[in-house]
């Protein structure tokens, strides 16, 4: 699963998403998110929560 699409179904845009990564100092790049995103979607959901904040 795409990050972007991941991250909408969670009313969150990638770009936002992204930063919302760097201001909460969360270093994960773009394979892991990915992996989490499809193996681990409870996961990937925390963390989309986390960089929203």
């Amino acid at each position: 699963m795409q990050i972007n699409a991941a991250t909408r179904e969670h009313g969150l845009s990638y770009s936002k998403f992204i930063d919302g990564l760097k201001k909460n100092k969360i270093d994960l790049d773009r394979k892991v998110l990915s992996d989490l995103a499809q193996s681990s979607p409870e996961s990937f959901k925390q963390i989309v929560e986390l960089a929203s904040k």
